[in-house]
């Protein structure tokens, strides 16, 4: 059984914790540890005073300058399509954790990219934090980043800043739509705060399941997965090509 740790940095810098309230185990049904069963995941919330959710108009909550999650200007050209990145997420299944939590290219890359700047200094903690850190969101934003869809899919490690930065820029809905990002709580909740876990829509089944793909799920693997609907707060909908 395979429990997230955030790694010690010296004490002389700022010190990436975990809210004791947001260690959600991601176990259908139950509050069992991270990969406790073939359908666990675990999100992690990092010490946060305020949250920096861009709005349409390019401007953060709490005053901060915009970041690079702000929403596209209209004029942005926009190339990628829901199949493209679909397939791109599909090419990763298999990638899986280390016995420490760790060890995958997605969670390399947020240690090391702008937007983990970002989230520190939001936060607060160190890059080094996110090696072993949860990564189903890492995983989603490392698809858009390579795919070049960044700024119709956003970034984060939060799932729950991820949601509301969809949902500030009028991109949020209850439609399971193919290239879709989609939020669950496994215990049925609506509200986006509930969110524990997040992957792709692959299609809509038509009888009252989806079918995903998700990074950091059952052992700490991406797969493709079955998912009730029941489970799913909502959806983030990315501008794609048609």
């Amino acid at each position: 059984m395979v429990r997230h740790r955030l790694p010690r940095v010296p004490k002389s810098k700022h010190i990436l914790t975990v809210a004791a309230t947001a260690l959600v185990a991601c176990a259908v049904g139950s509050p069992l540890p991270a990969h406790a069963d073939p359908g666990s995941d675990q999100n992690v919330r990092l010490t946060a005073q305020t949250s920096t959710v861009p709005t349409s108009a390019g401007q953060t909550s709490a005053g901060q300058a915009a970041s690079s999650q702000a929403r596209p200007a209209k004029t942005d050209q926009i190339n990628v399509t829901a199949a493209q990145v679909l397939a791109l997420a599909r090419s990763q299944i298999g990638v899986r954790e280390n016995s420490r939590g760790g060890g995958t290219k997605f969670q390399e890359w947020y240690a090391g990219s702008q937007r983990a700047l970002e989230t520190i200094a939001r936060d607060g903690g160190h890059p080094a934090g996110y090696l072993n850190a949860p990564w189903c969101a890492m995983f989603v934003s490392w698809v858009g980043e390579q795919i070049g869809a960044r700024p119709q899919i956003g970034w984060d490690a939060y799932t729950v800043t991820h949601a509301k930065w969809f949902a500030a820029n009028d991109r949020w809905g209850t439609e399971a739509r193919p290239g879709a990002v989609v939020f669950f709580a496994w215990n049925g909740s609506k509200s986006i705060g509930s969110i524990q876990h997040v992957g792709f829509v692959v299609k809509d089944n038509g009888n009252g399941t989806i079918s995903t793909i998700e990074g950091n799920t059952g052992n700490g693997v991406v797969e493709e997965r079955v998912r009730p609907k029941s489970q799913v707060v909502g959806y983030g909908y990315p501008e794609y090509a048609t």
